[in-house]
């Protein structure tokens, strides 16, 4: 198969090498490349699959190749330990989390954070201290973790600063500060860069975190960037973590049975990266600021998120975000609206719109977009609302209790009149962002309630809570 990127990345020239050699394997996977002899469209899914580690190496790991791809990854970002996770970023920021400390030690943890890492609490017994994060009174996004915040809670002696950078809207704290500070005491940082993938390798694209300074780097593979689902890259400096507990932590959360494709996926992406990544990254730009350009000519407020509204390095200027309610209009109708025209968006609540920009679309893709968008966008077109804060970024948590207590307590289920002021079972978030409004062990307020019932009625999607019409909530006896 031609591919520019095989004689650097080799992972991906061994995942391809495979299917160019006539192979009788007695192994797993149970399809064996053979699932068209039983159904076609089940062979159509399955018949790329290839066996542990892709075939790419034995078992044991004794080719190396693996190793060597991951090698290549470390040094891409500058890091001393990198491994290539098939289980998203959900498993690499468990896997850390998990090599950080023992139950009861206390970690700060920015509130903006994804699900995955309030699980890895639970997991592992550490004590969350929450970090608020500053909000932009002129469009209610949260626009990162003051340093102030942290210097709040260095008396209660966390032993790590977990941090979600970017945000889920494209927002950035002021890293180096925060990094140095964390430093200055000694603590590592870990920053979950899920929706970051794509930083560092243009001068005016943001730079990856590693580049500042930070301890560990956890990015999917498979969102701005084109890798596949679930595919995500953990990368680690040893100066204030142990690297050998890391690793131990991430193969015991980890498969043992990882499918060759997303890390042949990882290999070809970072090679991708290496070779052209600057090219592509500022391609991306442009496509994104003349997509935005195109649409906001139509319109005389900013309707869009954009890097002047915040402070230098601050927001990801490939964001597309689209600010509903200043169209007087609902996310959540555009979107229906949009998928009429066969677009799918990343997220939409009643005031917002996210579009994910990745290194695949090309300008014919934006201009299908920018075509389909206006005409919606003028017909549902009304008076201004007001910026309203998502509850995602505005609740500041009660905690009652550990959430790993909270996770094991005996629970009952109580009416939603009834839960408030209770203490939750369960972790609640809409999805996306997958960002916590409550989580077990935390106290049931009546803005909590009562916000997301009036969120989940404007057609957002709530998650992960026992009973998915928020009719009852799972609170601890």
């Amino acid at each position: 198969m031609n591919s520019r990127l095989r004689d650097s990345a080799p992972l991906l020239d061994a995942y391809l090498s495979y299917f160019e050699t006539q192979r009788t394997a007695f192994t797993i996977p149970g399809h064996k490349q053979k699932a068209h002899r039983l159904d076609e469209g089940l062979g159509a899914v399955v018949d790329s699959d290839t066996p542990l580690y892709g075939g790419l190496d034995e078992i044991k790991l004794t080719e190396g190749t693996l190793k060597k791809a991951e090698e290549l990854a470390a040094s891409l970002w500058g890091a001393d330990y990198a491994r290539f996770s098939t289980g998203g970023s959900t498993h690499a920021n468990q896997a850390i989390i998990l090599a950080l400390g023992k139950p009861g030690d206390k970690v700060a943890i920015t509130r903006t954070a994804h699900r995955s890492v309030l699980s890895a609490l639970v997991l592992t017994g550490l004590e969350p201290i929450w970090l608020t994060p500053d909000i932009d009174e002129a469009t209610g996004v949260p626009t990162g973790i003051p340093v102030s915040e942290l210097e709040r809670v260095l008396d209660q002696k966390p032993i790590a600063l977990l941090l979600t950078e970017p945000g889920y809207l494209g927002t950035i704290s002021e890293l180096p500060a925060l990094i140095s500070k964390a430093h200055e005491n000694s603590i590592p940082v870990i920053i979950d860069a899920a929706w970051g993938g794509h930083f560092g390798f243009n001068a005016n694209i943001p730079q990856h975190v590693m580049q500042l300074g930070a301890d560990a780097l956890i990015t999917s593979v498979h969102k701005a960037l084109p890798g596949y689902s679930a595919s995500a890259l953990l990368l680690a400096q040893g100066k204030f973590l142990n690297i050998a507990r890391i690793e131990q932590s991430f193969e015991t959360t980890h498969t043992t049975s990882p499918a060759g494709a997303p890390l042949a996926s990882i290999d070809g992406c970072r090679a991708l990266l290496e070779t052209r990544g600057d090219h592509l990254t500022g391609n991306l730009l442009k496509y994104v600021t003349d997509f935005k350009r195109q649409v906001q000519s139509h319109f005389a407020l900013d309707i869009f998120l954009n890097p002047e509204q915040f402070a230098e390095g601050r927001f990801d200027p490939v964001k597309i975000v689209l600010r509903a309610n200043l169209l007087g209009l609902s996310g959540v109708d555009v979107e229906k609206e949009l998928q009429q025209a066969n677009i799918r968006v990343e997220m939409a609540d009643r005031d917002t719109i996210v579009f994910l920009a990745t290194l695949a679309d090309n300008a014919d893709d934006f201009s299908v977009l920018a075509d389909a968008l206006v005409p919606i966008l003028k017909s549902l077109q009304g008076e201004p609302r007001a910026t309203q804060t998502s509850l995602s970024w505005s609740i500041v948590p009660t905690v009652a209790v550990s959430m790993r207590d909270a996770y094991f307590a005996d629970t009952e289920y109580v009416s939603a009149e009834k839960a408030i002021g209770r203490v939750s079972a369960d972790l609640i978030a809409p999805y996306p962002p997958g960002v916590a409004v409550v989580a077990p062990g935390e106290v049931l307020t009546k803005a909590i309630v009562s916000g997301l019932a009036a969120t989940q009625k404007a057609g957002v999607r709530i998650a992960y809570a026992s009973d998915a019409s928020l009719a009852t909530y799972r609170v601890i006896k």
